[in-house]
């Protein structure tokens, strides 16, 4: 058993009250709510079948006994506390109500990280490089802040019949977990590329783009589109017991609990408090970080074979870290590498398996230079012409920003690399196997979903979960209230597009939330198991496309209420879960929620006003403190590719890659045998398509050197320190997680700031080695043959 002391004695306890009938009825629990649950420990899910299942077990009675016994004490745990280690780790399964979060302390701290988080994420958005901060900068910052407001008196007042004080007391870690659930809000800014690309001279240049009354109502349309889905959502992704929401909760409930500890354990020897651990660890990356991200960048970019011949094509491809296919047994020495792919090692491992399978295709296709690919490089997420060159879309776009025939087949097709061509075959598979997985192996769990919210039975008789139970000491947010919320964002949207001069119809934003509602229940069991999301970006240019072609500024729309509102209602759903694992009155997370969302939203806006009219020359190449855009000008690029051009051109009939719609089928036919045969062959069990096929998307611009480096660390502390140090592991690993990405974060900003901002640059060879040669430049195979370009040429094609 996977459990500290402290939880087996309680389980052990609990136990000696069960019945013969109840433990009975858990086991069977086990089996029929786990039975496909990858994060359930397996030997307990294997004994429990054992036990109901073998019929020669029961001619032992020792051995019927001894499993019995374990099992008992499983059963207990299963309903006393989380049947899952690394919640456990995390979160406590006792709560004290008459401790709250929603404080005057927790108004003021939280909207002062909202207003500056959303200000910094979003000025520096356009900058290259950018800066971006994230909430466990404001959970870190949040307690010495808190604790300085301990010194205000303790007045109370009373406004509008609620009392409330200036110094609540002692500052909790509820208080604490609600500022950062502000703050993470508060920090994703808008999704205001369409509004760039709208606005700006250099892209479609409509100038009514730049009226805030447009703007804040695509902001807030965008944003509370994904609330409200979240809310709705509940029931399939934030109360059932298998949606753990792994990882970033874990980051953050872990650093509360730190913080907040009143009792150290000792762990495996280990007497150091989680405090002090965290300040030893924090330090000691904070003064780390310094090398790879700006003293000694080879470290983080350690592409030492391609250091033997900088200029050999072939070398730099395969082995290349920066534009190359990343094959490299040691790629860094950067923790922030380490962790760009986190979760659990059966998903580490299987992400890195499709990253691996789909290697040596990409090889392939390159070197038989398929689709012209031997005259790009290898692993680039760019689109280029037949020069070689990147693509031009004005070239192929007429004054009105609408498609030109004309000037299309007088210049060239669009092209693409071959890492760049097989992500969008694996995507295509895995937005179709993600539906299959889904009705495989959740179809319980969904039916179950729908079938509570028309359920007369309270929340926890339908999920049994131990913090189901505890949260239902306060009242809960119904559903219709994020109904409302949901159809006032979407009218709100629909009124932007249908009162603006936008060329597209109000129907756009309905056909967005379509898609947003097809997939992301299917999306987000997925990701609330895996911590592997399947973004829907590349599916909502194709159908936009499809549905408007020739419409760039339409299908830009489709894919913001389509793709982006899916984003938001996860990273919402992923807080829900935050607050429900943390026992915060769901009525204070509903508010605290809609509260930095409209803060963040008209923060964000309004520097968002200011950057298009007053920062001169933003978004053009040589503008002078790097407002260049490189986010916006890719978004611009795609949004006249498969709006303007249109992906007809590319996917359909008679297209260059048309063949790739094969890949629908193939997504939605190929997890059906495995799921049979895994109950034959045990190694199936572990077979978990969508994270395996995200794996193979990993390409463009990441490459193998961006997720190996998971692989040993993720088996490290996670299987080998998890399964002979438990106690040690149970204590300190989450915690080390945390420091080192708190530490990361923070550096990240000095640094930025101390250096970066005033061009402050170290040029010498360990900074310029990893960039020079063909894999910093990105070199083609093959030379672009005499005429100047590869076949066809303008005019050969239509």
């Amino acid at each position: 058993m996977q459990a500290v002391p402290e939880d087996l004695l309680e389980a052990a306890e609990y136990a000696a009250k069960m019945s013969p009938d109840e433990i009975e009825e858990t086991i069977h629990r086990i089996v029929d709510e786990h039975g496909d649950d990858p994060n359930f420990p397996p030997a307990v899910l294997a004994a429990a079948r054992r036990y109901l299942y073998d019929a020669d077990l029961k001619q032992d009675p020792a051995a019927y006994k001894h499993i019995y016994e374990e099992l008992k004490v499983e059963a207990a745990l299963l309903v006393v506390n989380s049947p899952y280690t690394e919640v456990r780790a995390v979160v406590s399964n006792h709560d004290d109500t008459r401790i709250s979060g929603a404080t005057f302390r927790t108004l003021v701290i939280g909207t002062v990280f909202v207003g500056a988080g959303g200000f910094i994420n979003q000025f520096f958005s356009i900058r290259y490089p950018a800066i971006t901060v994230y909430a466990n900068c404001a959970q870190v910052l949040a307690f010495p802040f808190a604790k300085l407001m301990e010194l205000l008196p303790a007045t109370t007042f009373t406004t509008l019949g609620y009392t409330w004080s200036l110094n609540p007391g002692k500052f909790n870690q509820k208080e604490h977990m609600l500022i950062t659930i502000m703050a993470n809000v508060g920090f994703n800014t808008p999704y205001t590329c369409i509004i760039w690309v709208q606005y700006l001279p250099l892209y479609f240049n409509q100038s009514w783009a730049t009226g805030f009354g447009y703007q804040i109502m695509v902001a807030l349309s965008t944003n509370f589109i994904g609330y409200g889905l979240a809310g709705l959502t509940r029931r399939f992704l934030v109360y059932p017991a298998h949606a753990i929401w792994c990882v970033r909760s874990y980051v953050h409930m872990s650093c509360a609990r730190a913080f907040h500890a009143e009792k150290e354990t000792i762990a495996d020897g280990w007497r150091i408090s989680k405090m002090r651990w965290f300040l030893y660890c924090f330090c000691g990356m904070f003064v780390y970080f310094w090398f790879p991200d700006f003293i000694f960048q080879a470290l983080s970019y350690f592409n030492w074979m391609t250091w033997i011949a900088p200029d050999n094509v072939h070398l730099a491809a395969i082995t290349g870290s920066v534009s190359g296919l990343g094959f490299n047994p040691i790629p860094t020495f950067d923790w922030n590498q380490f962790t760009v792919f986190v979760g659990a090692f059966l998903f580490i491992l299987l992400f890195f398996l499709g990253a691996l399978i789909t290697f040596p295709m990409i090889v392939a296709i390159w070197y038989t230079n398929t689709w012209n690919t031997g005259y790009l490089p290898i692993n680039s997420n760019h689109v280029f012409d037949n020069t070689g060159n990147l693509y031009n879309v004005s070239n192929a776009v007429g004054n009105n920003t609408l498609f030109d025939l004309t000037l299309y087949e007088s210049y060239s097709p669009a092209y693409l690399a071959a890492g760049n061509i097989l992500i969008y075959g694996i995507f295509f598979m895995v937005y179709t196997a993600t539906l299959t997985h889904a009705i495989l192996y959740h179809r319980r769990e969904i039916v179950h979903g729908f079938k509570s919210i028309l359920s007369r039975k309270k929340t926890s008789e339908l999920h049994k979960d131990v913090h189901v139970r505890l949260m239902m000491a306060y009242k809960e947010v119904p559903e219709w209230q994020y109904l409302v919320i949901l159809l006032i964002a979407i009218g709100l949207g629909a009124a932007g597009v249908g009162h603006y001069p936008t060329e597209t119809s109000p129907a756009v934003v309905l056909y967005g939330v379509f898609l947003a509602a097809i997939f992301v229940i299917p999306v987000g069991i997925i990701l609330a198991i895996t911590n592997v999301q399947v973004t829907l970006n590349v599916l909502a240019e194709l159908f936009g496309g499809l549905w408007f072609p020739g419409n760039a500024v339409a299908m830009n729309y489709f894919k913001s209420y389509g793709y982006v509102t899916t984003a938001h209602t996860l990273n919402f759903a992923q807080d829900l879960k935050l607050a429900h694992y943390m026992h915060i009155p769901p009525v204070h997370t509903f508010w605290a929620q809609i509260y930095a969302t409209i803060v963040s939203s008209f923060v964000c806006t309004a520097i968002l006003n200011f950057q298009m009219t007053k920062i001169a020359g933003v978004c053009t190449p040589d503008q002078v403190d790097h407002f260049i855009c490189p986010g916006i000008n890719t978004f611009f690029t795609a949004s006249v590719l498969w709006g303007t051009l249109g992906p007809k051109r590319m996917f359909g009939v008679g297209g260059i890659y048309s063949s790739l719609l094969y890949c629908f089928l193939i997504g939605a036919l190929i997890p059906i045998p495995f799921y049979f045969l895994r109950k034959k062959f045990k190694v199936f069990e572990y077979l978990h398509f969508p994270v395996l096929l995200n794996g193979g998307i990993s390409w463009s611009p990441y490459n193998m050197a961006n997720v190996w480096p998971a692989v040993p660390i993720a088996y490290v502390f996670n299987v080998f320190i998890k399964k002979r140090y438990i106690a040690w592991w149970s204590k300190y690993n989450y915690i080390t997680t945390t420091a080192f990405s708190a530490a990361i974060a923070i550096s990240a900003v000095v640094i930025f700031f101390a250096v970066e901002w005033p061009n402050v640059s170290i040029n010498w060879s360990g900074n310029t080695r990893p960039f020079a040669g063909c894999d910093g430049a990105g070199c083609a195979r093959l030379p672009i043959p005499d005429k100047g370009f590869f076949d066809p040429g303008p005019g050969e094609f239509h």
